[in-house]
């Protein structure tokens, strides 16, 4: 379970987070959404810790984030996959080692004939050929650097995992690929999902719940039919704005 309770943050004089609250339940994928610059990407990085609130709880696995010891958020953060918005590939790395990278387990990560294996796992979750394992990011296209971040987001088989804009910059086609997977990994995997996004139509794809971040609050959460039926007036404007004209499976 991941729980923000009345989370404030601000950068000078920027009020950022201003009293967010936010819950995703155990085995849930939940889609975060707002207009660009709002705090999205500062809420995912509250969640693993990469930044603390100014006031406020974060709870994650049972766990207080903002109290814990490095070693105690080491050990949750082994447990949390995180997606990349541009990917995040070490250009002089090949596939391998970049998927690598994902495994946790200092002993499992040094054992090259486990890593092989489950790096050629990981490759064939998220729909790539074995051949790609040899390959540099340079020669992939978006799409395939895009997935071989998830898989390097999924080789420590983590409880979690966290997607930071996961379809940002593909064209349609390649959206629907990466939003088919987060689905299909979801269910495969039995994780706990965050996806933050922009992308309204591939969030009500995806996840079971969505939650509008905008002025610093959380102004909405539910499911997408809940989303479809508000009569917030902040609701109404961004899916009137970002979903004009598309087509819903709700």
């Amino acid at each position: 379970m991941i729980q923000l309770i009345d989370v404030h943050k601000k950068f000078g004089k920027q009020v950022v987070l201003d009293g967010v609250n936010f819950n995703v339940q155990e085995g849930e994928t939940v889609a975060l959404l707002g207009p660009s610059g709002t705090g999205k990407s500062v809420l995912l990085k509250h969640i693993i810790g990469l930044i603390h609130p100014d006031s406020g709880t974060i709870i994650v696995d049972d766990k207080d984030v903002v109290h814990l010891k490095r070693h105690e958020l080491a050990e949750l953060r082994s447990h949390i996959g995180y997606v990349f918005q541009n990917g995040a590939l070490f250009d002089s790395d090949d596939v391998f080692e970049n998927v690598r990278l994902g495994i946790t387990d200092d002993a499992k990560y040094r054992d090259l004939d486990y890593a092989r294996a489950r790096v050629a796992e990981c490759l064939k979750l998220v729909n790539l050929p074995p051949e790609t394992v040899d390959k540099f990011p340079a020669e992939l296209s978006g799409g395939m650097r895009k997935r071989v971040g998830i898989a390097r987001a999924i080789a420590g088989n983590p409880k979690y995992l966290l997607y930071d804009e996961p379809t940002s910059g593909l064209d349609p086609v390649n959206a629907d690929v990466i939003d088919e997977l987060v689905r299909s990994l979801a269910e495969t995997l039995g994780v706990t999902g965050v996806m933050v996004t922009h992308d309204v139509r591939g969030a009500f794809r995806t996840a079971n719940r969505l939650a509008l971040l905008t002025g610093g609050k959380i102004v909405q959460q539910g499911t997408p039919k809940e989303f479809l039926a508000s009569t917030d007036p902040r609701v109404q404007e961004f899916l009137e704005r970002d979903f004009h004209n598309a087509t819903i499976a709700a």
